[in-house]
């Protein structure tokens, strides 16, 4: 059964994608809280300089060495981005446009100077090819096991760890640093870990998803997720959501058109977050165009409260509070005046009395809750 589990190719690829898109959430989330989503672009880049220095030092193309290295690779990379940004001469994104490509060109040199003939490019790091995952296996009791879902489970599991123990940590430095600080929670220890966290996920990914799939993982899942919902660990919930049914739809559609399964992968993010910008029930298009109109028919109908009560028991009210008023007096078109006067009727807002509109107690109630705060601001009373 284990054996006809690992050997199914299609679930082998897609459990390599949901992995990756897992373990990238998982870091990623936070980076996007913080505002520093640009660093795993920065960071998926530099780990190249860090994968080639470890191979000249080790010729170790992989493994738990390979994974260190690139970490530390990541932390350089953000470390002389906050010292060249603390010189205040340039601006922090500018930095990071200044110090990732450098590190990713000597890298690039170092490989063409010294490991030419090796199985690491700049390619592979950058684009991967998750169609072959099932091809480089492990042999263990007999079973033929994907090395990219074993070393992106481990990251996983390492991730999920990170997060679960130090999550009360995390999401305070995360909302308020200075506050962590003053409790003595080191968030700039806290940060440089999740730094290294994402720069070890990024060099674990590189060989099955490249660099490309995972700044995709890292940033687009956790952002769908931030639009749908306000709560921490519900957003790391559903940015895992978004990045498995990412894996499985990319997969399917990627065989279907015959296209690059990891590009659709990819593009399939992006999908789940035009779904959550266009259907959030929170921050989505949809809802906040809903929202406003739902608004501004609340605003119509005060108005016409407080019309009719300024008007209500005067000489003028003939005149004032009837429907025509509301064309000639509130400039309202005769549909739009029909609409305000049906949905206050729905409300019992009002009610006719012959051709008068009346306010009902309730009206009565909003149109002075309304007028006092505006009378009391200007020293005025209202008399009824």
């Amino acid at each position: 059964m284990l054996a006809a589990f690992f050997d199914n190719v299609p679930l082998m690829i897609m459990l390599t994608g949901a992995l990756v898109g897992i373990a990238a959430t998982l870091v990623g989330t936070f980076l996007v809280l913080r505002g520093n989503s640009l660093l795993s672009d920065a960071i998926s880049h530099s780990i190249v300089f860090g994968i080639v220095v470890v191979w000249l030092l080790t010729r170790q193309q992989s493994g738990p060495v390979q994974i260190l290295g690139a970490a530390l690779a990541g932390v350089l990379t953000v470390f002389l981005t906050e010292l060249l940004a603390n010189t205040q001469r340039v601006k922090n994104d500018a930095a990071i446009g200044i110090v990732f490509p450098v590190l990713f060109s000597i890298g690039v040199l170092l490989l063409n100077l010294y490991a030419r003939d090796v199985h690491i490019d700049e390619h592979t790091v950058l684009l991967g090819e998750i169609g072959f995952v099932w091809l480089d296996t492990f042999d263990l009791w007999g079973l033929h096991i994907p090395q990219s879902l074993v070393w992106m489970g481990a990251m996983t599991l390492v991730n999920l760890a990170f997060v679960t123990l130090f999550y009360k940590e995390l999401k305070l430095s995360t909302f308020d640093a200075a506050l962590a600080k003053a409790l003595g929670f080191a968030p700039g220890v806290i940060f440089y870990a999740l730094l290294a966290l994402t720069s070890a996920t990024a060099v674990a990914a590189f060989d099955s998803v490249g660099a490309v799939l995972f700044i995709a993982f890292v940033i687009v899942p956790p952002s769908a997720a931030y639009l749908l919902t306000d709560r921490l660990w519900l957003m790391l919930g559903l940015g895992s959501l978004v990045s498995i049914l990412s894996s499985v739809s990319g997969y399917y559609l990627a065989v279907a058109l015959n296209v690059s399964i990891g590009g659709m992968m990819a593009v399939m993010t992006g999908v789940f977050l035009s779904l959550a910008f266009l259907f959030g029930p929170r921050y989505g298009l949809i809802a906040q165009v809903l929202r406003r109109r739902n608004q501004a028919y609340v605003n119509e109908c005060r108005t016409l409260a407080v019309h009719l009560y300024n008007h209500e028991g005067g000489p003028e009210a003939g005149e004032e509070n009837v429907a025509a008023a509301l064309r000639e007096h509130l400039l309202w078109g005769e549909a739009k005046a029909r609409n305000v006067l049906l949905r206050s009727y729905d409300q019992k807002l009002i009610e006719r009395q012959g051709e008068l509109l009346a306010l009902t107690p309730r009206g009565r109630a909003l149109a002075r809750e309304i007028l006092e705060p505006w009378a009391q601001g200007t020293g005025t009373q209202t008399m009824r």
